[in-house]
């Protein structure tokens, strides 16, 4: 008892397939001092239910409902807002999600050695990938302004996402609503909008898993090709804050080139109406307007590339009619 007080969060819609395993990892836990909040977003299938059950055997657990449902970010900054004050460190672990034994151990460890780190980072399994890899192994520590300056030149994937980090509680308490808009790489926002005040720590070793399926909402995000767009947002909300106009000009500029020859990409594989509606949509919020010029010239260029490998292009190809066919 005499470590830090570790607030552990986990807001769930319909997650009963993965639920009691993400509970049971965080029981299993070899760092013992925590609280642990599960907050309940009106789900309709046996969530609830699980989540009581496991409260009524440990009364560290509490179980809150939402009075309606909201969306996947704004139920997580309910959950945030409901840590304890006591709490030194918050660790969120998503529904569908698990962490190892000795997660909240190693990253309460290096957070408590650097008082300087907001935010600590670490290994993720993600499918057959292990994700957020890039930073040197002897790097635990790292200034924040230079790592997020390392994220927007290196395209270093160091930022992490909700189970894969461990945040200093002060940073949330006095930053309600936590998360600082709703679209789901809120995540990453939340990297770039606290590490101008902070350092980054970073634990070099599997700490967490998160689950791929069809559910879940990184899913539907990369459906909709959201990946390019937020890194645009975040260089226009954030860039700022790390660099100069003319990095955030030569930075914006790469990237809606690449995006522009990804979208022609996009129309060669028959991409549907929602697709193109949330980009057209997106881009024209971020003031980017999409220039069907660019897109088209895009593909042709997609075009020229793949006929230098015809069978590639015929199995690609079949693949498109397949997937618009079915």
């Amino acid at each position: 008892m005499q470590e830090p007080f570790v607030s552990v969060v986990t807001p769930v819609y319909n997650g009963e397939k993965y639920l009691a395993e993400c509970i049971e990892s965080v029981l299993r836990q070899s760092y013992q001092n925590w609280e642990y909040v599960i907050v309940n977003n009106c789900s309709t299938d046996n969530s609830l239910n699980i989540a009581l059950t496991f409260a009524d055997k440990d009364k560290r657990i509490r179980v809150l409902s939402n009075s309606k449902h909201v969306s996947v970010i704004e139920n997580y900054n309910i959950a945030l807002s409901h840590i304890s004050r006591q709490s030194k460190y918050c660790k969120i672990v998503s529904a569908d999600d698990w962490i190892y034994q000795e997660c909240l151990s190693k990253m309460v460890k290096l957070a408590k050695a650097h008082p300087s780190v907001g935010i600590v980072g670490s290994y993720q399994i993600s499918g057959s990938e292990v994700k957020w890899k890039g930073l040197p192994c002897d790097a635990d520590v790292i200034a924040g302004r230079d790592v997020c300056r390392a994220s927007f030149f290196d395209k270093l994937l160091v930022s992490g996402n909700q189970t894969s980090s461990l945040y200093l509680s002060d940073l949330i308490l006095n930053n309600i609503p936590f998360f600082p808009h709703l679209w789901p790489y809120a995540d990453t926002s939340a990297f770039f909008k606290y590490l101008q005040y902070y350092d980054y720590g970073f634990v070099h070793e599997i700490l967490s898993i998160e689950r791929i399926h069809d559910e879940q909402v990184s899913t539907k995000a990369h459906n909709l090709g959201m990946g390019s767009i937020a890194i645009l947002d975040v260089l226009l909300q954030y860039g700022p804050l790390y660099l100069s106009e003319t990095e955030i000009e030569m930075l914006k500029g790469n990237i809606l080139r690449e995006h522009w020859r990804w979208l022609g990409g996009c129309l060669l594989k028959l991409s549907g109406l929602e697709f193109w509606r949330f980009q057209i949509s997106r881009l024209r919020d971020l003031g980017c307007p999409l220039p069907w010029s660019k897109v088209i010239r895009g593909a042709a260029d997609e075009i020229v590339d793949e006929m230098r490998n015809p069978k590639v292009a015929f199995k690609k190809l079949l693949v498109v009619l397949k997937n618009t066919f079915r």
